[in-house]
């Protein structure tokens, strides 16, 4: 009883503080007061000082993850309400997601392997580029530890979304087409929500690029894993 009643105040501590970052980065519109950024790092604090463990954290907060898979479904309405601009840049996207999701993968593995990280770890980055529904059933396939897959989705979602109007500026990247596209492919659904805020256009295109190159992730997740360990 004990444990669940820990358990039922962190979800309510959960969805008070994500409901208190949202009022306060409507007001004060700054990349370290965003939902993705602040809240996480509130909670975090929060479960060191408290000394709660990170099972009683879970315990009745597994279903906000569960949680995740309609979510990352619902971007697909955007995407159906704009079909029409899709066939027009169907060439470009499906190569564009291809490309991403090889580069992703196996960058972060040799990236991984360069520095002598554990297997365990390797596995685990493999899947970072992804959303969270879709890396956890690919990292299944690939051995990866899901509380590692989830971490490293998270830290490169931020990560991407924090950055990726700079290296936008740098690169000189213009269109809409290729900031979604961007976006998607490599800070997933903290990308997609930064896309939006753009406009329509680098939301819909980061909805579509960010589903896809999780669909292909997981599809070829067992060629990925075959190919990248047979031979260590």
């Amino acid at each position: 009883m004990h444990d669940f009643i820990i358990s039922m105040l962190c979800l309510v501590a959960t969805l008070l503080v994500y409901y208190l970052n949202k009022q306060l980065y409507r007001r004060w519109h700054k990349l370290l007061l965003m939902p993705l950024v602040m809240t996480p790092m509130v909670l975090v604090a929060l479960l060191l000082v408290t000394h709660i463990s990170w099972r009683n954290y879970i315990g009745e907060s597994h279903w906000l993850l569960w949680l995740l898979g309609p979510a990352t479904l619902a971007f697909a309405v955007p995407v159906y309400e704009n079909m029409a601009m899709i066939r027009r840049h169907w060439i470009s996207l499906t190569a564009g997601v291809i490309t991403a999701t090889l580069v992703a993968v196996f960058s972060s593995v040799w990236l991984a392997r360069l520095l002598t990280l554990p297997e365990a770890i390797q596995r685990s980055l493999a899947v970072r580029s992804i959303t969270t529904p879709f890396a956890l059933a690919a990292a299944k396939q690939l051995g990866g530890q899901p509380d590692l897959v989830a971490l490293f989705v998270v830290i490169t979602g931020v990560f991407g979304m924090a950055v990726g109007d700079v290296l936008f500026i740098r690169l000189a990247v213009k269109q809409g087409l290729a900031k979604g596209a961007g976006f998607g492919a490599a800070s997933h659904g903290a990308g997609t929500a930064r896309a939006y805020e753009i406009g329509q256009e680098e939301g819909v295109v980061s909805s579509l690029v960010m589903m896809l190159s999780g669909i292909v992730t997981v599809l070829v997740a067992p060629a990925i894993g075959h190919l990248m360990w047979s031979t260590v």
